[in-house]
């Protein structure tokens, strides 16, 4: 066997730039297929953690009969005394925070223009609240006897022309039915750099917004969040009763597992069709070695080496221009992911009429599982592509190929 890969190194070696650009194009294509896996990888990951923190939490209760598409207000669809319940669920070990949250939806008028809204009615001292607070660019965050502030988010201030300090009129569909107009001092302004999200959605303190949406001592539901989001089920199987019901981050981001799913499906044959591209070139770079060396295939034929061993001679060229693509691919690719994951690609506001939690920034992200299944899919691929080659090899009969070699 070492006999068999020195002679595929000196083999190669007879043509250097050949052999050297067949192993380049594999590592290109190599380098390719991580910097996409880890793109749609890190999209999919970050879609989901930024739904986690703004719309979903790990886990929602709500009351049974409660429609999110149609922001129900109707007292029979709300949860009665939400702190109480808040307060009890956020006693459990591995949760976090929990805190109740009312949704509205409503319409920003300034001047005349006007802007749909979703209004959340938030606790102001729950840490739920970390994006929205960190995120202020100017002005300061709500206080919970607040009755004139509001929240927005910075494309719905620059799309108007806003800032902190000036005042707004929000009309709200309330719980009987009616719609309430009332003029609003804007607080702060935030980012939480997903543009879909911070249009549409005004922050108010939780008691202003039962009152303005007259809900009562109600909410849509309890938000909650998990130390260890893999605790979701035995949280869900604790919180489990007759009157309210909890649902998962995975149940509430339905479409985006799905997607995530969906991609998944693609990227096997965008593989495919990139390794079935560079394994064209080992084809090639192999078929030509087999012409060239037509008369010393023939001698070694002629000598006893059997067909099985010439093939075998073939896949050792063909293992070591893989071991070389993939070296070459994995420092590539690395660079390419390390950039992608800390500078990461931005997209701006194209996620402004996705219903997806989608950012401004694409960063990447790189799972072990996926280098290691690109990688031994990269060296199987290149393996396979020698088979023609060392078959062709290996079925020349001696003296036709000594006649063919002069």
């Amino acid at each position: 066997m070492i006999q068999l890969f020195k002679m595929a190194l000196r083999d190669l070696g007879r043509n250097r730039r050949r052999s050297f650009f067949s192993a380049l194009a594999l590592g290109i294509g190599l380098a390719l297929l991580l910097l996409i896996a880890a793109v749609i990888a890190g999209e999919m990951r970050g879609s989901m953690e930024t739904a986690i923190r703004l719309q979903s939490g790990h886990l929602q209760v709500r009351a049974k009969s409660y429609d999110e598409n149609k922001t129900s207000l109707a007292w029979e669809d709300l949860i009665e005394n939400p702190g109480q319940v808040a307060a009890q669920i956020a006693a459990l070990e591995p949760v976090q925070a929990a805190t109740p949250r009312l949704f509205a939806t409503g319409i920003v008028a300034t001047g005349d223009e006007t802007s749909g809204a979703r209004i959340v009615g938030v606790d102001t001292a729950s840490e739920a609240n970390a994006p929205y607070r960190d995120g202020l660019v100017s002005g300061e965050f709500l206080k919970a006897d607040d009755r004139e502030g509001i929240l927005i988010g910075q494309p719905l201030a620059n799309k108007r022309g806003l800032s902190a300090g000036d005042t707004v009129n929000l009309m709200v569909n309330t719980s009987n039915g009616d719609v309430d107009e009332q003029p609003f001092v804007i607080r702060g302004i935030y980012s939480t750099r997903t543009p879909g999200i911070d249009e549409v959605t005004v922050l108010m303190p939780l008691a202003k917004a039962q009152a303005f949406a007259q809900a009562g001592d109600h909410a849509s539901t309890i938000f909650i969040l998990l130390k260890d989001r893999d605790q979701a089920s035995a949280v869900v199987d604790a919180l489990q009763t007759s009157q309210y019901q909890v649902l998962t981050f995975e149940q509430m981001n339905d479409l985006l597992v799905q997607t995530e799913a969906l991609a998944g499906g693609y990227m096997v044959v965008i593989y495919l069709i990139v390794l079935a591209i560079t394994a064209t070139v080992i084809v090639n770079t192999l078929i030509m070695a087999v012409f060239e060396r037509t008369r010393e295939i023939g001698i070694l034929a002629a000598i006893g080496m059997k067909g099985r061993r010439i093939m075998a001679m073939f896949f050792a060229e063909s293992s070591l221009l893989a071991v070389g693509g993939i070296a070459i691919g994995l420092v590539l690719g690395g660079l390419m992911v390390v950039y992608a994951s800390t500078v990461g690609f931005y997209i701006g506001d194209f996620g402004v009429n996705t219903t997806m939690a989608l950012g401004d920034t694409i960063y990447a992200y790189l799972t072990p599982g996926d280098a290691v299944t690109l990688t031994a899919l990269a060296f199987v691929v290149t393996l396979l592509a020698a088979l023609y080659p060392a078959l062709l090899a290996a079925r020349m009969e001696p003296v036709e190929a000594l006649r063919g070699g002069q």
